[in-house]
């Protein structure tokens, strides 16, 4: 028996569906996205709350010609399998697939693409101008969930719409949660509508009573300000209104009739903008993921096997831990990541110390300047793509006072299967152009350890990156120790070509030097450890030594580690020096295994041997005496 979402090849094929087929078409794409996802890996909680929404949108609405604007994008999965898709859904965060989140190359349902939270309302508004300049009628819909409402953005962009009054229709994905349970102020006031109907049912009561009454329908037409007074009973500031904004709701999130009409009755505003807030389940219809939406927020490929060495992550909340138990002064802030980076094992032994500000990059950041002019230590950490929603604030209020704030950047370098929003592929280049600013990357975790002690000790602006992966399995020193600044080391010695590799890059380095001298050719590895300062001695001393550097970064090749070795050169008068780059070329990395993406930039040990032969293609013929150069 064919499934109802086989023959659904867009948004005019849901029109006809009677009630029961609806929900049945519910069934069905719960379990699609189920499967898939525990194949491929995904984002399944946040869709699979939103399935009954997304399908009384694309009923109420006519895509592509109204516009719906996901926000994040990581919820668009019904979107996709109901635009078209469904077909390929199965090549789902796949190299060459569909992506993970909204695209605009992939379909014209995708009107703006989008990994990164609360962007939605603005680009929303800006269609929604287009349309009033270009004298267009078609509907404009934002859809933002609980936990990006928590971005300046998204408060910028709704107070501009209130401003303009245009046509506009934002529907609130409230489920309480982002990737972990939504915090702030505006989370409390929202939890009083989505757990206390008594709005709601003073507004229903309050109908009833003045329909029954002569001219009660007349006088329940005009009177928004008793319908007002009762939204002050329950919600005493009324933020949406006050902003401009008609608000309606709560609605339930899973009924679709309701949906439905709430949705047409938004649909039928055309003086001002509109508010419908809608109450969602995040994991709705599969027990595993209600009963564990943060778990389930981000499932991974199946394998993604878990070896015997602890992740990047795991032993940067380790070491964070024990430097706070040693120092009151130490405290640790994320913006509404508390799990993915590990601060959640240090917010359950030292709870006050530990601050998640929400989805507020730039917060974070000023926040931790703050501390930092008050003789605190703080340490703030943020995925690497994040972190550049904040590059004004690392500026201008981190570096230009040059305050002793510390950035943990997770997730840096080639993240993976979420693709070219997540890839962590700029932070060399736009921290190290910053002045005051130190950047380093540890070769494995143990020196992760030592990287942050030194941070926390430096009474200087500190940057240190790491990636999404499992450490080497190296021993954890068991005390700390400070590391030099602007200090690399030679970990392979090698008389021929030396290769200058930073953070996760050192390892396959060291493999490829291995697979080189099996061929006669000797290779120093040197682990560069500091992108800023550079080594200049050190790098200075081997490249006078081979009078041949490869340099090897996760990063973007543009204003990377590499460029900053050959202006370093340049500007030391090295003119008889040949340098090969390897890393990141000028493209957004697309998504798919890291290993994969590794090995397509040379990046892996055979990559860099391969680049090293290609590039010096002399070391493979002729025979040379080898010294190895001391240091």
């Amino acid at each position: 028996m064919s499934r109802l979402l086989d023959n659904i090849d867009g948004p005019a094929a849901l029109k006809g569906l009677s009630g029961q087929e609806l929900k049945q078409l519910a069934a069905e794409i719960r379990e699609e996205m189920v499967s898939t996802v525990n194949a491929n890996g995904g984002h399944l909680a946040s869709n699979l709350g939103v399935v009954e929404l997304t399908i009384a949108l694309h009923r109420i609405f006519d895509s592509p010609r109204d516009k719906i604007v996901w926000d994040v994008g990581h919820q668009s999965y019904v979107h996709k399998l109901l635009t078209g898709r469904s077909k390929r859904f199965g090549s789902l965060r796949q190299y060459g697939g569909l992506a993970g989140f909204t695209e605009r190359s992939e379909s014209p349902h995708d009107p703006f693409g989008a990994g990164h939270a609360s962007t939605s309302i603005s680009a929303a508004l800006g269609m929604a101008i287009a349309r009033d300049l270009s004298d267009q009628d078609h509907h404009v819909v934002a859809v933002i969930g609980d936990g990006a409402l928590t971005g300046g953005m998204a408060f910028e962009a709704l107070n501009h719409a209130g401003h303009l009054g245009t046509r506009l229709i934002v529907v609130l994905n409230d489920n309480g949660m982002a990737i972990s349970p939504s915090v702030g102020a505006l989370s409390r006031v929202l939890s009083r509508v989505r757990f206390d109907r008594r709005y709601r049912r003073s507004q229903e009561e309050v109908k009833h009573m003045l329909t029954r009454l002569p001219w009660g329908q007349q006088v329940w037409k005009a009177s928004e300000r008793v319908k007002g007074s009762v939204k002050e009973l329950v919600m005493p500031t009324m933020i949406w209104e006050e902003l401009g904004f008609t608000y309606m709701g709560p609605i339930d999130g899973h009924n679709i009739s309701e949906l439905e009409a709430a949705l047409a009755q938004a649909r039928g505003y055309s003086t001002r903008p509109t508010f419908l807030h809608v109450i969602t389940t995040k994991g709705k219809g599969y027990h595993p993921a209600e009963d564990d939406a943060v778990g389930y927020h981000g499932v991974p490929p199946p394998d993604t096997k878990a070896g015997d060495a602890s992740t990047y992550s795991q032993v940067f909340a380790e070491t964070v831990l024990s430097l706070a138990e040693a120092d009151p002064k130490l405290v640790a802030i994320t913006a509404a990541m508390p799990e993915g980076t590990g601060l959640s094992l240090v917010a359950r032994q030292l709870p006050g110390r530990v601050f998640d500000v929400g989805i507020c990059e730039q917060h974070a950041v000023t926040f931790a300047a703050g501390l930092a002019t008050q003789g605190f230590i703080p340490i703030v950490v943020i995925y690497s793509t994040f972190l550049q929603r904040a590059f004004d604030q690392v500026i201008h209020d981190v570096c230009i006072q040059n305050l002793p704030v510390v950035l943990a950047l997770d997730r840096a370098g080639i993240v993976g299967e979420d693709g070219k929003t997540h890839q962590g592929s700029f932070d060399l280049s736009y921290l190290s152009s910053i002045p005051n600013m130190v950047v380093a990357a540890p070769k494995d975790e143990n020196e992760l350890r030592h990287l942050l002690y030194t941070a926390v000790k430096a009474d200087r602006p500190m940057a240190i990156r790491y990636p999404r992966d499992q450490g080497l399995g190296v021993r954890l020193e068991p005390e700390f120790h400070q590391l030099p600044i602007g200090k690399g080391e030679i970990v392979r010695q090698g008389a021929d070509v030396a290769i200058l590799a930073i953070g996760v890059t050192v390892a396959p380095a060291v493999e490829a030097a291995q697979k080189l001298a099996e061929g006669g050719i000797e290779a120093t590895v040197v682990n560069a450890r500091f992108a800023k300062p550079l080594d200049a001695a050190l790098i200075l001393e081997v490249a006078e030594q081979t009078k041949r550097l490869v340099t090897v970064e996760e990063n973007a090749l543009a204003g990377g580690f590499g460029s900053a070795v050959l202006q370093l050169l340049q500007s030391s008068g090295v003119t008889d020096v040949r340098v090969e780059h390897i890393g990141l070329p000028d493209e957004f990395v697309e998504q798919g295994p890291q290993a994969l993406l590794r090995a397509k930039y040379d990046l892996d040990s055979e990559g860099i041997s391969r680049r090293v032969l290609s590039s010096f293609p002399e070391l493979a013929s002729a025979p040379r005496l080898r010294t190895a150069p001391s240091h």
